[in-house]
């Protein structure tokens, strides 16, 4: 019997999503292994959809894209909006953290964890949320 992962939901970042449409990806294997076993909730933030479409389409090719789309269409994936407060959090983060260069979608990702209490994010991005403290907890535990 696979073993099953025991988290209620995570966050999940863009180099995840490629990364299990790449099969060449380093992160491939892993990534899938992750998702297969995984029966939480996949919450995705909004802001990582026009990039993940972007990566997808550009190095993988429309049909990747459309896949990917789909999944969220099948509700694969919770999308969950940017609110204004995230919006404000982004602002705080990228000043603070200006020296990482997190980028909006990065930024953003870490204030809809923040707000949603969540402290768990799937990505393959150790460097950034490796060094942003989190408001809600000691620090984020990065997945897979």
């Amino acid at each position: 019997m696979a073993k099953q992962y025991k988290i209620d939901a995570v966050i999940i970042d863009t180099g995840i999503i490629y990364a299990a449409a790449d099969i060449q990806d380093s992160w491939n294997k892993k990534t899938v292994n992750f998702l297969n076993k995984f029966n939480g909730r996949l919450i995705i933030p909004s802001s990582v959809i026009p990039e993940v479409c972007y990566l997808l389409n550009t190095y993988l090719g429309q049909s990747a894209e459309i896949v990917f789309i789909q999944s969220l269409v099948n509700k694969e994936m919770i999308i969950e909006h940017l609110k204004f407060e995230d919006l404000q959090r982004t602002v705080t983060l990228l000043k603070t953290y200006d020296y990482l260069n997190l980028g909006f979608v990065d930024a953003s990702v870490i204030a809809i964890s923040e707000r949603l209490k969540i402290g768990k994010i799937l990505t393959t991005d150790r460097r950034h949320f490796s060094a942003v403290k989190p408001q809600h907890c000691e620090t984020f535990t990065l997945l897979p």
